[in-house]
C-alpha cells in the first residue's frame, strides 16, 4: 500500500511518531528506515554550509556524507513547537565523534555536541523537509580547525 495517501492530514501526534521513527532510523544510520518516513519530494536545507538536496536520491548523499564522517546520534530536545504552518520547529543537537573525513577535515576521533535548530515540515503524512541552523564555525572548532576552504560554487 502506499504510504503518501494513508494519512493525507495527521494530527501533531501523528507527526510527532513520524518524527521519532525519523530519528531513531537516522541515529542508527539506517537508511532504508530514513527515506521511508520521507516524502519523494522532500527538500534539505544546510543554512550554514548554503546547500540543498532534493529527493531522496538528495537525502540519501546527505545522509551518507554525514553518516560517513561523524558518528552521530539526535540528542534530546531542548524546546519544540509547532508553527503557523503545521511545520514543527526543536532546538536539539547531535553527540557526535568524528569518524571519518567530513568537510574535507580527516578524522580526528573528537567528541563534541553540535547543537542546532531544525525546522520540520510535512506534506501527505511524510517529512517534506528539514531545514538546519547551526554554528558552521562552531562545527568547524570541533572538528580540530577554525577555518574551512570555499565550497564549490560559493561566492568569496
Amino acid at each position: 500500500m502506499n504510504q503518501l495517501h494513508l494519512n493525507p492530514k495527521p494530527s501533531e501526534q501523528q507527526k510527532l511518531d513520524l518524527i521519532a521513527r525519523h530519528v531513531a532510523a537516522e541515529s542508527a544510520h539506517d537508511m532504508a528506515g530514513t527515506l521511508a518516513t520521507l516524502h519523494p519530494d522532500c527538500v534539505f536545507e544546510d543554512t550554514a554550509m548554503g546547500r540543498v538536496w532534493r529527493g531522496h536520491e538528495g537525502a540519501k548523499a546527505h545522509y551518507l556524507e554525514w553518516w560517513n564522517g561523524l558518528d552521530a546520534e539526535v540528542a534530546s530536545e531542548n524546546r519544540s513547537g509547532w508553527l503557523p504552518d503545521g511545520s514543527f520547529i526543536a532546538e536539539t543537537g547531535f553527540c557526535c565523534r568524528h569518524i571519518g573525513t567530513f568537510l574535507d577535515i580527516p578524522a580526528t576521533g573528537n567528541k563534541f555536541r553540535l547543537s542546532f535548530v531544525v525546522v520540520v515540515s510535512f506534506r501527505d503524512g511524510l517529512m517534506l523537509g528539514e531545514r538546519f541552523y547551526y554554528s558552521l564555525d562552531s562545527l568547524l572548532l570541533k572538528l580540530g580547525t577554525a577555518r574551512r576552504a570555499p565550497y564549490a560554487g560559493e561566492v568569496v
